[in-house]
């Protein structure tokens, strides 16, 4: 039986553009998480066909029934597959290629997680900053919205300007906390950034726009200083990110 942990390397890019090996590990239900992801994304098993049972998932996966329960309850979770009662378990969806053409070998599960834990953080940064944010503060972050502007209007990637705006936030909360928790899984925040502005960049300019949007709504209750919709439209903008990775072809029943 397979190891509970791998480890992976990965290339970055440090100061100066100087490349840097990095070592991580992956959790074994992740590995299976993403071999089952891949496997739906090449068509193997197609939107709307029944998955293959446990035992035979892991007899070809060689990973033990609790791994595999795990692997397909994140799946589930992200709104890939579907289980129904008596039936099994349902592709509900195929993700886009460029998923894994985007994203680091071994990252998926983790970015999608990531996603979660911003929701969270991010959300509370928000409600903070419409309650504190000072004129220094709203001038930060709506130079970040303009250089995002920036970047759809020549079609850049817009990583920089994105991050930017969402540290601006963190800031703007006046408690460095949130700050810290962020920068403490910065790698991680922008492997996603990047993986959901380039399958952006895939689709017509109408995406790029409507997440622009969600960033504006964002913008307008902190400079209103409502902290409430502040917290809202954020747990809304990143929990679409979220989706928005896995967003490809849907069952049609």
């Amino acid at each position: 039986m397979a190891k509970s942990k791998r480890q992976i390397e990965e290339t970055e890019f440090g100061p100066a553009g100087h490349s840097i090996r990095v070592v991580r590990d992956i959790t074994l239900a992740d590995s299976v998480y993403e071999r089952i992801l891949g496997m739906i994304v090449d068509g193997t098993i197609a939107v709307g066909e029944r998955m293959p049972s446990e035992h035979e998932l892991c007899k070809v996966l060689n990973v033990s029934r609790p791994v595999l329960r795990q692997a397909l309850k994140q799946l589930r979770s992200d709104e890939v597959i579907v289980s129904r009662q008596g039936s099994g378990s349902y592709v509900i969806r195929r993700p886009d290629r460029g998923v894994f053409d985007f994203a680091p070998v071994g990252s998926v599960a983790d970015i999608q997680r990531s996603f979660e834990f911003r929701t969270a953080i991010e959300g509370e940064a928000a409600f903070l900053a419409a309650q504190r944010c000072s004129e220094t503060d709203l001038a930060r972050i709506e130079a970040a919205l303009r250089e995002l502007d920036r970047c759809i209007d020549s079609g850049e990637l817009g990583v920089e300007a994105d991050e930017a705006f969402h540290v601006a936030i963190c800031d703007a909360s006046h408690n460095h906390y949130f700050a810290v928790a962020r920068t403490a899984m910065k790698e991680t925040i922008l492997t996603g950034m990047n993986l959901t502005r380039n399958l952006s960049l895939t689709k017509s300019r109408e995406r790029l726009e409507l997440v622009q949007r969600e960033h504006n709504a964002i913008m307008d209750a902190i400079r209103a200083h409502d902290p409430d919709t502040a917290r809202t439209q954020m747990r809304a903008h990143i929990e679409n990110a979220r989706k928005r990775v896995f967003e490809g072809s849907p069952a049609e029943h």
